[in-house]
């Protein structure tokens, strides 16, 4: 058990926010701004904000009460709002912002008003290039399932709840700790998970060796009672030190937690894990791919940390629904199987393609990728194009920029030339949309099915529903 007097209070909303009337957000559609916005909302403060694109998530923040325009303008925003928050992929020349700033009003970015959320609750902080946003879900989710409680801010929308925040009047925070701009050092963890410490975010750290230095930051801010969960043999694992710690491993018996006699299905799991004194036995994990069974491992790891009792923790994991673009089967049935996933990174997209072909063998393997960030391709297109060489066949879509402008010589082509694979294409949305209908529909492989795999952390997602619609009734 974690020792902290802190966990059995009620919490507490912080004392300067109490009189609070209004708060305002720039990119309130961010994954991690929206949940901010929740909170803020639940709590009876007026929640308004600004983003560039209308979305599947905006759109439900209207539902909810909140207003959202979608074009910059300091005419449409009130001076007298108590707390502006932006994110760091706002440009600093943002109509609003520079109008805020020059205003005086208060105004933080999103790392910092979570802090301020945190500051005196139990926080379960998850970290990681890759993986964090599964394993804070999952654990958010034993969490609440258990009766344990907690208040939950995720970096994507869980499907049990379909929301990616929730309250509890437990004084205890599940939180996934963003590594971008060093966002995550703001945070002051009772329980800490590093999942993962690969090349990232180069554009902000500027060498690797700089971004792991980030992360050995990250976890000397655990509290002196408080507990670290490492994946076990990261690079510089060695020197994540806490007194309290432990190891965690998808099957290496030589980590303190690890999963054994894993069972594959059609799209789910069965194992068992051996903890430090017990060991839970026939854990049923309802998502594909082997890293989420390792996901799932630190997960109950954390819970057993907190003395969750083992049927609730195990009873808890088998109700688990994933989340939203994270190996999320849109289809799955005797013919295709579809698949939707936020990987982007080399290291993640390696997972989702190998967790993918381990559980449908057979069938026919359709990669539809979008690069993200010009940055990012220019410093991994050797690594995305060969884990893309894994599938049958590849479109990649133009590079998404998100808060980028172009990079000379950097397109979708740098990865298509460093790729082995024959089949293989550059297509726009338009396109695409074309090539289901005549051409994957059309041909399809009727005697062993076909696997088709939506993948990247731009709007490619935006294509996901069109597709269920044309395949869903064949």
């Amino acid at each position: 058990m974690v020792a902290n007097d802190n966990i059995n209070k009620t919490y507490s909303f912080p004392s300067e926010m109490k009189e609070w009337k209004s708060v305002y957000f720039i990119g309130i559609g961010g994954i991690g701004m929206s949940a901010l916005a929740r909170f803020f909302q639940q709590r009876g403060i007026q929640v308004s904000g600004f983003d560039k694109t209308e979305t599947i998530l905006t759109k439900k923040l209207e539902a909810e009460g909140i207003k959202i325009h979608y074009e910059a303008d300091k005419n449409k925003v009130s001076a007298e709002t108590d707390l502006v928050v932006y994110t760091p992929a706002i440009a600093a020349t943002n109509e609003e912002l520079v109008f805020f700033r020059e205003n005086g009003n208060r105004v933080e970015k999103r790392s910092e008003v979570l802090s301020s959320i945190t500051k005196s609750s139990f926080n379960i902080c998850v970290a990681g290039t890759h993986g964090k946003t599964t394993i804070t879900t999952m654990i958010g989710h034993i969490l609440r399932d258990s009766g344990f409680g907690c208040n939950a801010f995720l970096g994507g929308i869980a499907v049990n709840y379909d929301t990616n925040y929730w309250q509890s009047e437990k004084n205890v925070c599940v939180v996934e700790a963003d590594e971008y701009d060093r966002s995550f050092l703001k945070l002051n963890p009772d329980v800490a998970v590093v999942s993962s410490m690969d090349a990232d975010h180069l554009d902000i750290y500027g060498t690797a060796e700089a971004m792991e230095n980030a992360f050995i930051e990250f976890t000397q801010k655990i509290k002196p009672a408080g507990m670290l969960v490492k994946r076990f043999g990261l690079k510089r694992g060695h020197e994540l030190k806490r007194k309290n710690e432990m190891t965690y491993s998808l099957q290496n018996d030589a980590a303190d937690v690890y999963a054994k006699n894993i069972k594959m299905s059609e799209g789910y799991y069965e194992f068992d894990i051996v903890l430090k004194d017990k060991e839970l036995t026939n854990v049923k994990l309802n998502m594909g791919g082997m890293h989420n069974v390792e996901n799932a491992v630190a997960a109950m790891a954390v819970a057993d940390c907190l003395e969750i009792a083992p049927d609730k923790i195990i009873s808890a994991v088998e109700k688990f629904r994933g989340v939203k673009r994270r190996f999320e089967y849109i289809i799955n049935n005797e013919w295709l199987t579809f698949i939707d996933d936020y990987a982007h990174h080399p290291e993640e997209l390696k997972a989702l393609l190998q967790g993918a072909r381990s559980l449908f063998r057979m069938r026919r393997c359709t990669v539809i990728f979008q690069p993200h960030l010009y940055s990012r391709t220019k410093d991994h297109a050797a690594g995305i194009a060969e884990v893309l060489d894994m599938a049958d066949r590849v479109i990649l879509m133009p590079i998404y920029p998100a808060r980028e402008m172009p990079i000379e010589g950097v397109s979708s082509q740098l990865i298509l030339e460093n790729m082995q694979l024959e089949n293989k294409a550059i297509l726009t949305r338009e396109e695409i949309m074309q090539w289901i209908k005549n051409g994957f529909i059309k041909n399809r492989d009727k005697e062993l099915g076909e696997l088709l795999i939506v993948a990247g952390a731009g709007d490619i997602d935006g294509i996901v529903t069109p597709f269920k619609n044309e395949l869903k009734t064949l």
